[in-house]
C-alpha cells in the first residue's frame, strides 16, 4: 500500500462514523487484495506474501468486531472464516486464483455495508480531530487539502 494510500484511509476514519468505518475496512481490504495480485503477476513472493497477511488481518479484524447480539454476525462469521481460508490457501499454493474469488465475496457485502452507511446518521467516532478541507487553493493537476484547527490543544500536556 502506497503512502499516500495510508494517508487517504487516515483522513477518512478520523471523520467517519460506525457505517463509514466498516466500508473503509473494506476499502483497506480491497487495497491489500489488489496489492497482492499486483505482487504476483510481477512475480515478487515476498510482496505477495506480505499483502495477502495484511488483507487476512484485516478479515481477522471484521471477524473480531462482530457482535453476535445480532443474528447477521452468525451469518457473516462463516462468509468470513471462507475468506481468510482462501487467503492462506493464495498463500500455500502461491496463486492469485483464490484471492479473486475473495473478492468476488467480499464484493458483495460491500455493497451491502455501503448502502448501510449511507443510511447511518450517527456522528463521527471519533472527536477533537482536525478538520480538513480541499480545494483552498489550486495547483496545477491536483487537490490542495488543508487541516484546519492544529493550532489547539491536542495531547497531554507534561
Amino acid at each position: 500500500m502506497t503512502q499516500e494510500k495510508k494517508q487517504e484511509f487516515t483522513r477518512r476514519l478520523s471523520c467517519c462514523n460506525r457505517g463509514e468505518m466498516i466500508v473503509i475496512l473494506y476499502d483497506i481490504l480491497f487495497t491489500y487484495l489488489d496489492d497482492a495480485i499486483a505482487a504476483k503477476e510481477q512475480g515478487t513472493y515476498e510482496e505477495f506474501r506480505e499483502s495477502a497477511g495484511k488483507a487476512g488481518q484485516v478479515v481477522h479484524r471484521l471477524m473480531d468486531d462482530l457482535d453476535f447480539t445480532y443474528p447477521i454476525a452468525s451469518e457473516l462469521y462463516p462468509a468470513y472464516q471462507f475468506v481468510s481460508k482462501l487467503l492462506a490457501l493464495a498463500v500455500c499454493k502461491n496463486t492469485a486464483d483464490s484471492l479473486k474469488d475473495a473478492k468476488r465475496v467480499l464484493k458483495n457485502l460491500y455493497d451491502g455495508f455501503t448502502e448501510a452507511a449511507k443510511q447511518d446518521s450517527s456522528g463521527p467516532l471519533m472527536q477533537h480531530t482536525q478538520q480538513v478541507v480541499a480545494g483552498m487553493t489550486y495547483q496545477k493537476g491536483s487537490l490542495t487539502e488543508t487541516l484546519q484547527g492544529s493550532e489547539s490543544s491536542r495531547g497531554f500536556f507534561a
